[in-house]
């Protein structure tokens, strides 16, 4: 049966996107299925983590926005900061990322395709998918995966500790140089500046959170914002924990957020996206997705463990302890920080 193409990606979003670049440059024939058109938003920090710069410099991308020098953690009565020692992350708008990527993508000659994936098959070393053969399918198409679904990956979140992102923008100069992360009794607030007028704001929480409830109940942030004129339309997502089984199935790999979610409490998912996007294909080119499955294992351990824990004390009786906690042993903070800006 005759290809298509060698790589077929499912997602037009960032990691879709750098799995296409990545593809590329790999010299193979990617086709970017995805029905949505202009630059996608989505809920999210917008925060890029100093280890994505280089992942992206790589790519050919540099984004506009707006550098941050480390993260922040307060609630009220105590702060605890930390400077990232590798160099600053950078705020970007997520609308500007994704015209960034698809920018670079459109100059290797990817093609692209007004599809959306509801089903796959396998046979004779051929994926179909849309109507689309290829000989590799890759999955970036986001928590609520087809393709993952599809390729029998999926497994069904649990219900207890579902949390939600909301995310929007004001218009005001950014007042911090740090990403700062209000714990509060109903959710955390991530205040990220993105550009030099604008900061955008990102409540996790549990389902049925208002934005502004959250808001209100982190006075020091929303006296900041009081009067500030809001730029962008409230969006949401979740639930946010997904698992997966495995990550590849065949021909089919999984990336990004298809591939299983914790929680974006640590800022971490494009980062970890990334170096995805490169496993995944440098796997395509070896012929060899169980390389992939064992890279993906390995890059995301950290994250796993470490945002796992953190998730397990946002949803406890002693999430008032985390803030507190973090200020006597600014060192342990620290040590946390690092490990995620690598």
């Amino acid at each position: 049966m005759t290809a298509d193409a060698d790589v077929l990606v499912a997602g037009g979003g960032p990691v879709g996107l750098a799995v296409a670049i990545e593809a590329r440059l790999a010299g193979l024939d990617v086709i970017v299925a995805e029905p949505r058109e202009g630059a996608i938003d989505k809920a999210c920090g917008e925060g890029l983590m100093p280890g994505a710069l280089p992942a992206l410099a790589r790519l050919g991308v540099d984004p506009a926005g707006m550098p941050f020098t480390g993260i922040a953690y307060l609630d009220g009565r105590h702060r605890v900061e930390h400077r990232f020692s590798a160099g600053p992350g950078r705020g970007v708008r997520r609308t500007v990322l994704h015209a960034a990527l698809r920018r670079r993508a459109e100059e290797l000659g990817t093609r692209f395709a007004d599809a959306r994936i509801e089903s796959l098959t396998q046979r004779s070393g051929v994926v179909t998918a849309a109507d689309i053969r290829v000989r590799w399918l890759v999955g970036a198409d986001g928590l609520h995966s087809t393709v993952a679904r599809e390729a029998g990956l999926a497994v069904p979140t649990p219900r207890a500790r579902r949390r939600f992102g909301q995310r929007r923008h004001f218009a005001v100069a950014p007042w911090s140089e740090f990403v700062e992360v209000t714990w509060t009794p109903l959710g955390e607030l991530y205040l990220t500046p993105v550009d030099a007028g604008t900061v955008g704001v990102a409540v996790l929480a549990r389902r049925g959170v208002r934005f502004d409830d959250a808001l209100a109940s982190a006075p020091g942030l929303a006296e900041r914002l009081e009067g500030a004129i809001p730029i962008s339309d409230l969006r949401g997502a979740g639930p946010l924990r997904q698992r997966t089984r495995r990550r590849t199935a065949g021909r089919v790999l999984l990336v990004g957020d298809a591939s299983g979610y914790v929680d974006a409490l640590t800022g971490e998912g494009l980062r970890i996206g990334f170096a995805q996007a490169r496993a995944a294909v440098a796997a395509i080119v070896a012929g060899e997705p169980g390389g992939y499955e064992r890279a993906w294992v390995e890059e995301t351990r950290d994250f796993r463990r470490l945002t796992g824990s953190l998730v397990r004390l946002a949803t406890s009786p002693v999430r008032g302890l985390v803030v507190p906690a973090a200020a006597r042993l600014p060192g342990v903070f620290a040590g946390a920080v690092e490990r995620l800006a690598r």
